[in-house]
């Protein structure tokens, strides 16, 4: 069995990595797919930050050749794979998702997030490397990204506010998220790494048109990054 998830999750990151060859290019839903079109949501990371998944997609290949290799019988990673191959079966088709349906979409991201944050959560401390780092990216970016999707998803159906506020809301939902995984794992700071990566992308994409958002995201990058330091490096009483 071992050796059969240690498979499953090979396939099932290739067809992860390889799911954008089948699906049209994705930035953002299209207006008709939203009753209130979100042309540029001001929780949107700039253009540039989507560059980190191709570092995600190689790590992940990477990591799931050095498990199918070096780690098939390894049950410590057992406890990983279980809930990575659940994530990477909702992401395979994520783009195609997507490219048609804002809820599906959202649903289908929560699918992705909720067992990738399960699997670096159970993974061991050995081999950071190769598990732990691409794990802790991956989450990242879905921590992120599930809350940009919440946002757009919720302005576009006029749910009770205005984009500004839903972005706000998102905002704030990212960092509590990121702030609950990151002491679980402190040895993996690459997680929140990531998080911090995709607030300081919304900085850059929207201080000049909406700099109070701007500010929030930076104070959540800032709070993130001070509050690991302050976690590894405690005062003494």
């Amino acid at each position: 069995m071992t050796r059969l998830l240690a498979l499953g999750v090979a396939l099932l990151t290739l067809t992860f990595v390889l799911s954008p060859l089948a699906s049209p290019p994705f930035t953002g839903f299209r207006p008709d797919q939203l009753p209130v079109p979100q042309i540029d949501p001001p929780v949107q990371p700039a253009g540039y930050a989507f560059a980190i998944w191709g570092v995600i997609y190689l790590w992940l290949v990477v990591s799931a050749g050095y498990g199918l290799l070096r780690r098939a019988g390894a049950e410590d990673w057992d406890h990983v794979r279980r809930p990575l191959i659940v994530s990477l079966a909702a992401g395979t088709p994520w783009l195609f998702v997507a490219t048609r349906s804002a809820l599906g979409a959202f649903v289908l991201i929560f699918v992705m997030l909720i067992p990738a944050i399960i699997a670096l959560l159970r993974a061991p401390s050995r081999d950071r490397v190769w598990l732990r780092t691409p794990l802790a990216l991956y989450a990242g970016w879905l921590t992120a990204a599930s809350c940009v999707t919440v946002a757009t998803v919720a302005a576009g159906y006029d749910l009770w506010f205005g984009a500004g506020i839903w972005a706000v809301i998102a905002l704030a939902l990212a960092f509590l998220i990121a702030r609950w995984v990151q002491p679980q794992r402190p040895e993996t700071p690459e997680y929140s790494a990531t998080v911090i990566w995709a607030l300081v992308a919304v900085v850059v994409a929207n201080g000049a048109e909406h700099p109070g958002i701007a500010a929030i995201a930076g104070a959540g990058a800032l709070g993130l990054a001070l509050l690991y330091w302050t976690d590894r490096h405690p005062r003494s009483a």
